[in-house]
């Protein structure tokens, strides 16, 4: 591959350390990514079965891929936004699952030889490595569906929410995102900021945006609301990857513009929160950190 990877850990995992966020994120992380943890271990409880039985495996392979190291930003984000608009953590909690549930299979698929052919993953061997491979797809497969049936849960705009993930996840953004940084790995093309920009709004955006109409939707908020979160998600996602290209080196010709760019998205993304007034506070924090970092 030319240059710095364009395509799987890299746009997935980032390396911002969590340690220099102010206090009162750390506390919401910490706090967030308990209750959300809590969530996915019931949702994905192993079935009755024998432990030699292959279904029994399957869900094994599953709870591996989804309960392992991480920071839990995505789901955090839809307990926060909901909150935000008047909502519970509880109303919230299945589109947090729904989310986190997505993003475990993209990052299984990601590692998969066919891609980026990763052997480690958060610290420990990847799925395909720790089971095989067929099973690794199949575990990508079962938690894409999952994280839809989560979503069948909410007790405001179910039907929405479904529409926005399948939107965010899809062809246009999400899975758009890794094709065209697929495409420029076998070209050996290396894209300018622009170019740079669109990939992060795929491969990053997309699901920080989703994360917070998620959240919105849960609440029941109306759909100004939702919109505002909506852009808020994909300027501080966007702003993330940024964030993380720097702390990591990538690009490095685009670092001066890219650190520019983190600051005017993270200052936007707190404008677009202001009519939601107080309630929106630690989502502005957070952009803050991230505009920051």
């Amino acid at each position: 591959m030319l240059g710095p990877r364009l395509f799987g850990t890299r746009g997935s995992v980032s390396t911002i350390s969590l340690q220099s966020a102010p206090t009162a994120i750390a506390q919401w992380l910490g706090e967030a990514r308990a209750v959300i943890d809590q969530e996915l271990s019931l949702r994905l409880a192993l079935p009755e079965l024998p432990t030699h039985d292959p279904v029994y495996r399957l869900a094994e392979a599953m709870r591996y891929a989804v309960l392992g190291d991480g920071k839990r930003l995505r789901p955090a984000l839809v307990l926060a936004a909901c909150e935000a608009c008047g909502g519970t953590r509880q109303q919230a909690l299945p589109a947090a699952a729904a989310i986190e549930i997505l993003h475990a299979y993209t990052l299984v698929h990601d590692d998969l030889p066919a891609m980026d052919d990763d052997d480690e993953r958060r610290g420990r061997p990847t799925v395909h490595v720790k089971f095989d491979e067929a099973t690794a797809i199949l575990v990508g497969d079962a938690l894409l569906t999952q994280s839809f049936a989560c979503l069948a849960e909410l007790e405001h705009g179910a039907a929405l929410a479904v529409a926005v993930l399948a939107q965010r996840g899809g062809r246009d953004e999400l899975l758009g995102g890794q094709m065209l940084d697929l495409g420029w790995q076998r070209a050996e093309h290396r894209p300018n900021f622009a170019e740079v920009e669109r990939l992060h709004r795929g491969k990053t955006g997309a699901l920080f945006a989703a994360s917070c109409q998620l959240g919105g939707i849960a609440a029941g908020a109306d759909i100004m609301s939702i919109e505002r979160l909506s852009r808020y998600g994909m300027q501080i996602g966007v702003a993330f990857q940024h964030a993380d290209d720097l702390d990591d080196g990538d690009f490095p010709e685009a670092a001066a513009e890219a650190a520019k760019r983190r600051i005017e998205l993270a200052n936007s993304a707190q404008e677009n929160l202001a009519p939601l007034g107080p309630g929106a506070e630690l989502l502005c924090s957070f952009a803050k950190w991230i505009g920051n970092a």
